[in-house]
């Protein structure tokens, strides 16, 4: 799978949100992809973009989450953790395969597939920063840092 870049356009996507509403990704962006709601580094992570989204909006950004999960199951992880960001479904990790998050992991010597937890700021659909493999621990602060500088 190919990893994006800085000054790459970014690919067309349209997925359905948590109300099962199309939605396509256009303006300006944070576009984060993880691998399942509810998990523990999944959680922190959403819960790290919940705290610093009024930042983030006064910097006229959008934040968007993308995992395989369910319009459903995004629902009750929004209501669960009162997160105010849309989150989007790609339950054929198409859009995921599309954006080069998901391929080989090696957990603990095992060789699986998987996603990349990855992290893509977008303006006017070219891409201002890519960071994949990132940690779900600490990534929201540093890239809240970065796109400030």
């Amino acid at each position: 799978m190919k990893h994006l870049k800085e000054g790459d356009s970014f690919p067309n996507i349209s997925l359905k949100d948590q109300d099962n509403t199309e939605v396509t990704l256009d303006g300006k962006f944070i576009l984060y992809i993880y691998p399942k709601d509810f998990t523990p580094g999944c959680t922190t992570q959403a819960c790290d973009f919940r705290d610093e989204f009024a930042e983030f909006k006064s910097l006229g950004l959008k934040v968007y989450g993308i995992s395989p999960d369910s319009p459903e199951s995004h629902r009750k992880f929004i209501a669960e953790h009162k997160l105010p960001f849309t989150l989007l479904a790609d339950p054929d990790l198409a859009a995921i395969k599309l954006l080069g998050a998901y391929g080989e992991k090696n957990m603990y010597g095992k060789i699986t597939q998987g996603i990349y937890r990855s992290t893509f700021v977008v303006q006017d659909g070219i891409i201002k920063f890519a960071m994949y493999n990132v940690k779900a621990t600490g990534h929201v602060q540093k890239l809240l840092q970065t796109i400030s500088a």
